[in-house]
């Protein structure tokens, strides 16, 4: 059993039922592995959640860095695209993954203070980065808000929208 079927079954978990869900023993009988197997890989739930905050930040730097060409003003539009890119995705995993693990973070000062961490290294570019500092925050703010609309309403915009949307902001920089 690799680390992340075991961090696959706890999103699947969260995702379905909730943070109550989350317990070691329903995450080893989600993954179809012994509580000890689970153990081996997370000693604790807490570890278990620090490595869904882990994985999700690893997975949106580097989604960031693969649309970042470089070049003023490049962070904003590579975080803009990236933040769309997963709203616009069919595949809504990922869309919910964030939901899932800030949800199951937000009960551990500890586990949130490392989102926060992320959210702070990705919305506190330097101003000499961005042509339009303030349309730069704007229009990473819009992007992480339609992220966070679209969580609790997958169907609310439809690929035209959305794609306006993304088109509309990435004009404004």
């Amino acid at each position: 059993m690799k680390r992340d079927d075991l961090l696959d079954a706890a999103e699947a978990l969260l995702c379905e039922q909730g943070t109550q869900a989350l317990t070691l023993s329903a995450v080893a009988d989600r993954a179809g592995v012994s509580k000890g197997g689970l153990l081996y890989h997370f000693h604790t739930k807490e570890a278990l959640v620090r490595g869904l905050v882990a994985r999700l930040v690893e997975e949106f730097d580097a989604l960031i860095a693969s649309y970042d060409s470089g070049g003023p003003g490049a962070y904003t539009r590579a975080f803009v695209e990236a933040n769309l890119a997963v709203v616009m995705d069919r595949d809504q995993s990922r869309l919910l993954r964030r939901w899932a693990t800030v949800s199951a973070a937000a009960a551990d000062p500890e586990l949130l203070a490392l989102v926060r961490e992320a959210m702070h290294r990705w919305h506190d570019v330097d101003p000499a980065d961005d042509p339009d500092p303030v349309a730069a925050r704007m229009a990473r703010l819009a992007a992480e808000g339609l992220w966070e609309v679209v969580i609790h309403d997958p169907g609310l915009y439809d690929e035209a929208q959305l794609e306006e949307l993304r088109e509309r902001l990435l004009e404004q920089l």
